[in-house]
């Protein structure tokens, strides 16, 4: 058990380690044994192929096996039976690729993706995966059987190895594009630390709500390194600061920056926040210090309510 911790919270050796589709497994199972010991309660996490009987309607479809084994009768469940149709957004622009000895916004992103695949794919929904930067980079389709979700792994896990390379992000345009292309009613999960370079706000606030309007539900994952991104907690010395999507670089003191940056910052992620809100979209701090379990709590909260 300490080995399978020690994999997930430290980000360079899921690199190191590999095999996304066998990590994703080990995290959502270990996730949901926790939460079945855990206070958390107000819906159920069922991962077996079926569903409660409800009473009058036809018993064709009951197992019986199950009904031995646990008194209860449960109905086997059918790839029809699902109507829940995510698309996983997952941005890969060079700012992902902080910070650099682990590549650690990225990482996290895809083991995340990874995880909520998995258990998208358990619950016979349907998945599909688009990766941009500064223009979408892959889309595949979106479909619900095991051997499209193992070419996502695969694609993921290329992914997890690749070095990174010189992207900007444009994300309002590309969010627009998606909102059009995806089936309406789907479930849009974004990866993302929203550094854009967008003029102004208001572009990537309009994208936003496009998908609203497109009556798509929305989580955003603002993923970040809190203690450096956020906080701007750096040791008091002459320190470089590399910009990963320009090259641009500035040599200065913390200290001398840090209530600005941090005035900045917290403007920018309080608009965003509050736009959100108005948007009922929902949005979350992902900070990549911590575990993956917010996470996949807040999707099981969100699959539960569709």
């Amino acid at each position: 058990m300490a080995k399978k911790q020690l994999i997930f919270q430290d980000l360079a050796q899921i690199r190191e380690f590999g095999n996304i589709e066998f990590l994703a497994k080990q995290l959502v199972e270990g996730f949901i044994t926790g939460l079945h010991r855990s206070p958390f309660h107000g819906f159920s996490v069922e991962f077996a192929e079926h569903r409660l009987y409800n009473t009058g309607e036809s018993t064709r479809h009951i197992d019986w096996k199950v009904f031995a084994k646990t008194d209860k009768l449960f109905v086997k469940r059918y790839e029809e039976e699902t109507n829940l149709r995510a698309v996983l957004l997952l941005d890969i622009s060079s700012s992902m690729y902080y910070p650099v000895e682990n590549y650690g916004k990225l990482t996290f992103s895809i083991m995340a993706a990874s995880a909520i695949a998995y258990m998208l794919q358990k619950q016979k929904d349907a998945v599909g995966l688009v990766t941009f930067a500064d223009s979408i980079i892959q889309q595949t389709a979106v479909k619900s059987t095991s051997s499209h979700t193992h070419k996502l792994f695969l694609t993921l896990d290329q992914l997890l190895h690749s070095q990174a390379q010189a992207q900007g992000t444009n994300i309002a345009p590309i969010i627009h594009e998606i909102a059009e292309k995806i089936h309406k009613r789907s479930l849009v999960i974004i990866f993302s630390d929203m550094f854009d370079r967008a003029e102004s706000q208001e572009e990537l606030f309009s994208a936003l709500n496009h998908l609203k309007y497109n009556q798509h539900e929305v989580l955003l994952f603002h993923v970040n390194d809190k203690k450096t991104e956020l906080d701007f907690d750096f040791k008091e010395r002459p320190t470089e600061f590399v910009d990963l999507e320009t090259g641009q670089k500035v040599q200065v003191q913390p200290g001398q920056i840090k209530d600005v940056y941090r005035s900045y910052v917290e403007q920018f992620y309080k608009a965003l926040k509050l736009k959100c809100g108005q948007y009922k979209i929902d949005f979350i701090e992902a900070d990549i210090r911590s575990t993956f379990d917010q996470i996949l709590y807040t999707y099981l909260v969100k699959r539960s309510k569709m």
